[in-house]
């Protein structure tokens, strides 16, 4: 169950709109380093999270955070494009030359689509893409895709405190890059708390699978695969020493095949290659994929 209280988590105001920014601004709201995402992220990570109460209700405080952080995101857009509306008429009465180039920047769908409001898109007008959401089922795993997810958009956010001159504006975002800071350190605690005192220890990710089950002589082995005459720089805390989850020893070297040249079967007849790929179509199995899918089917 969730509930709504009317006021924002933080102030948004707007000294000077700028429709320019405000269509910027829908980067932090619907692209793949926005709010809709980890928003999204946190929530279907408590609701499918099995383990421990308190990480599920972490998760759904932070979730429900991020829904605040879009409605603040979402006003400011608004604010932004209040008084667009006449300039916009004024570009198109003056030339209509491709309506003022776009409007000068503006996205048009601010007024043709949400009449002066924000959409659950990006910057570029396209719509979020719930496939960025990352829910595993492993807390570490999660917790990895989560620290990921709050660098990019803190890393967002700073870029845009960097491009307004609006200090409400910038009040806002400072507030933003600052939840953004707790929420990596946060995740990080966790993974902290997962590793028993560190968050290196934490990994290989699952922890759940034996290692001793994986190849031994490849598990901390770099590979160099550049073959320029010139030699790979590629080394570094990566190549040598202690790993970092303390569990091996890193080492470099050439990379290498293992394997042989693979050699796969024959087109089947029924998927209609070209006739000249059909070297000997004669060893294809008669019981071929076509015929299995049709018997599946009927």
């Amino acid at each position: 169950m969730f509930f709504h209280n009317k006021k924002l988590q933080y102030q948004v105001r707007v000294d000077k709109p700028s429709p320019q920014f405000a269509k910027l601004l829908q980067q932090a709201i619907g692209g793949n380093e926005g709010e809709i995402r980890v928003m999204l992220q946190y929530l279907f990570q408590a609701w499918n999270q099995r383990g421990p109460a308190k990480y599920r209700d972490m998760l759904l405080d932070t979730g429900t955070e991020e829904i605040a952080h879009i409605e603040m995101l979402a006003t400011a857009v608004a604010l932004n494009l209040e008084g667009a509306s006449m300039d916009l008429k004024e570009d198109i009465a003056k030339s209509n030359s491709l309506v003022g180039a776009v409007m000068g920047g503006m996205d048009p769908r601010h007024i043709l689509s949400s009449g002066l409001g924000a959409t659950a898109t990006d910057s570029n007008g396209v719509p979020f893409n719930g496939s960025w959401v990352i829910g595993t089922g492993n807390l570490a795993a999660d917790m990895t895709a989560n620290v990921m997810a709050e660098s990019t958009g803190r890393l967002l956010a700073t870029r845009l405190y960097e491009m307004t001159d609006d200090p409400g504006m910038k009040d806002m975002l400072s507030f933003l890059i600052a939840r953004d800071t707790m929420h990596q350190n946060q995740w990080l605690a966790v993974l902290e708390e997962l590793g028993h005192g560190t968050v290196a220890g934490a990994f290989p990710i699952p922890n759940s699978f034996p290692q001793a089950q994986e190849n031994q002589q490849v598990n901390y082995t770099f590979f160099v695969t550049n073959i320029d005459e010139s030699p790979s720089k590629a080394e570094g805390r990566w190549t040598q020493g202690t790993s970092v989850d303390g569990k091996g020893q890193f080492r470099g070297q050439p990379a290498q095949a293992f394997g042989p040249e693979p050699k796969i079967g024959p087109p089947e007849p029924l998927t209609h290659a070209q006739v000249e790929e059909m070297q000997n179509p004669a060893n294809a199995s008669p019981d071929s994929l076509i015929d299995k899918v049709k018997g599946a089917l009927s």
